[in-house]
Parts: structure tokens; C-alpha cells; sequence
């Protein structure tokens, strides 16, 4: 991933190349060609609004929609360096090819919901945002969620492209916001300028790094672009202490249940997969510990 700036700073451009990530997330998940192409540009786009907007490392965005449709809930979380993790409700969602004959991802995350924006800056509460879903695109209601929630001009571009073995062939996406003082003439120069370019996942699929994505997307531009190059990482946070946390949640009743009805507890992470396991007196020790 790579971001830059034009030369007077009014417009700001982030182009992301995460095959790699996309097919990460596939494996773990075991996911059918539309969650597949849902799951990669859920997670590209929380990938590019975390680095833009997140300044400490212990920092998260979290972006969630859910509107109604086969996917059921559709999470990634990404922190300030490039790592994310994403979940689908159901990785099994199987729709027809949209009128376009493109996967149908908007069908299959729905319209009749929200899409929420939760950052985690280490403040007393964190910062939500949420609008209702308007396509079920993806980056489409992303754009419109800046439009409406941040009041910035932008727009954002996601694609996946799956191969027939169901393995990811490209995925990536950019993000072009228009800062305080850009000019009328400079919204419409880029409006053409978007307008005329293939679509993200084509570009990838030619063999582009997210460099070349860059010069491509804001060709004609007089840009600076950042040297730091960040690489997306699937990255999970999930741990054993973590998992503590949650048992504890649960109450003192549910989890004197547990001890004496099971004995143990297997926890499964809804991002990775991994399984965490609790004997009885591990069990035992976390209710002393909760009371």
C-alpha cells in the first residue's frame, strides 16, 4: 500500500494491492466466491481508511455492515500499520451472477441495514459512525459514509477478482479525498480522470503494484507520494488472556454453569480460527480470579 498527496495538498490518494490478504482471509474462512470478493474489499477498505486515519499503534478501526442479505454480518479491523482481520456471517453465501455477470456482492450484503465505522483511539469512548446502507457495494456506502458522516469528498474503489478454483487472482483498491480548499476545477478533473480508468481489480490482475496503481489513478496530477511502503498483513490480536476476558464476561452464574455441566471450554476466534482451550481448574481459577 502506498499514499501520497498532490503537490498543494488539497487532494489525498491511498492505492492498495492485497491479493494476498484477500486470499489469507479465503483459507481461513473457507469462503465461496461472493463472501471471497465481500470479505476483500471489506477488509482493503478498513485497510485504507485505518492508515489515514489512525495515528498510534494501539489504534483500530473496525468497519461492519450488515444489510439484510446471505452474508449476514461482515466485519474487518484494521489498526494504523496495515494489519487487518475480517469475518463473514456465512462464508457459504452462493448468488447468481448479477445482471452485469459480475459476482453479486451488493445482493448478497443487502440493503436493509448500516454500515458503521467505530474508531478505537484510546480515548474514554471511541468514535462511532453509522448510515444506512445505500447499495450494499461496499465502496460505494464507504464513499457515501464520508460524504455524510466526515464531510469529505471521495471516492473509493474496491475489486476482487476470483478464480474458478475459488483462490484470489487480484484484490486491492484506492481512496482519493478531497481536502478544505480544493477547487471546483480539481473535483472535476479527477471525476474524468475516474471515469476513464478500468476497473481496480482489472488493473491488479495485469500485474500493477500499488506504485503503479498510484501514477495510474492520478495520471496527469502533480503528486508526491510517500517512500514508507506499508504491507497489509492479516493480523489477529486474539489470545488466551483475551479469551479470559470473554468467560469472565459471561457472569458468574453462566460460568459456574460451565464448570459443572461441561467440566471445560473450547473458545474459537471468529477472525482466525484458533481454539482456545479451558480445563476445570483453569475454569475454576478465572471464577475465583472474576469474584
Amino acid at each position: 500500500m502506498v499514499r501520497g498527496t498532490n503537490t498543494d495538498g488539497t487532494m489525498r490518494v491511498y492505492c492498495a494491492v492485497t491479493t494476498e490478504l484477500a486470499e489469507e482471509a479465503r483459507k481461513i474462512h473457507n469462503t465461496y466466491p461472493v463472501a471471497t470478493a465481500a470479505l476483500g474489499r471489506i477488509m482493503t477498505g478498513a485497510l485504507m481508511m485505518g492508515v489515514s486515519s489512525l495515528k498510534n499503534e494501539t489504534d483500530s478501526l473496525t468497519l461492519r455492515m450488515n444489510g439484510g442479505g446471505e452474508l449476514g454480518n461482515l466485519i474487518a479491523v484494521a489498526d494504523s500499520g496495515g494489519g487487518v482481520r475480517g469475518y463473514v456471517g456465512n462464508p457459504f453465501a452462493d448468488l447468481p451472477l448479477n445482471p452485469l455477470g459480475k459476482l453479486d456482492v451488493g445482493g448478497a450484503v443487502g440493503r436493509d441495514g448500516t454500515l458503521s465505522v467505530i474508531k478505537d483511539m484510546g480515548l474514554k469512548e471511541p468514535y462511532v459512525g453509522q448510515i444506512p446502507i445505500k447499495t450494499g457495494e461496499i465502496a460505494e456506502d464507504i464513499t457515501e459514509y464520508f460524504a455524510v458522516s466526515e464531510q469529505i469528498p471521495s471516492c473509493v474503489a474496491l475489486g476482487v477478482l476470483v478464480d474458478r478454483d475459488y483462490s484470489v487472482l487480484a484484490s486491492g483498491g484506492y481512496m482519493i479525498q478531497l481536502m478544505p480548499g480544493a477547487s471546483d476545477e480539481l473535483a472535476e478533473q479527477i471525476t474524468r480522470q475516474i471515469r476513464s480508468l478500468k476497473p481496480v481489480s482489472s488493473m491488479i490482475n495485469s500485474g500493477m503494484s500499488a506504485k503503479e496503481l498510484f501514477f495510474t489513478v492520478t495520471d496527469g496530477f502533480s503528486m508526491l507520494m510517500q517512500n514508507e511502503t506499508i504491507h497489509p498483513e492479516y493480523r489477529c490480536t486474539c489470545s488466551k488472556e483475551r479469551m479470559e476476558k470473554a468467560l469472565i464476561s459471561i457472569g458468574k452464574k453462566d460460568l459456574e454453569d460451565l464448570i459443572n455441566t461441561d467440566g471445560h471450554a473450547e473458545l474459537c476466534c471468529q477472525f482466525c480460527n484458533n481454539k482456545y482451550d479451558f480445563k476445570r481448574a483453569e475454569l475454576e481459577e478465572i471464577l475465583a480470579r472474576a469474584k
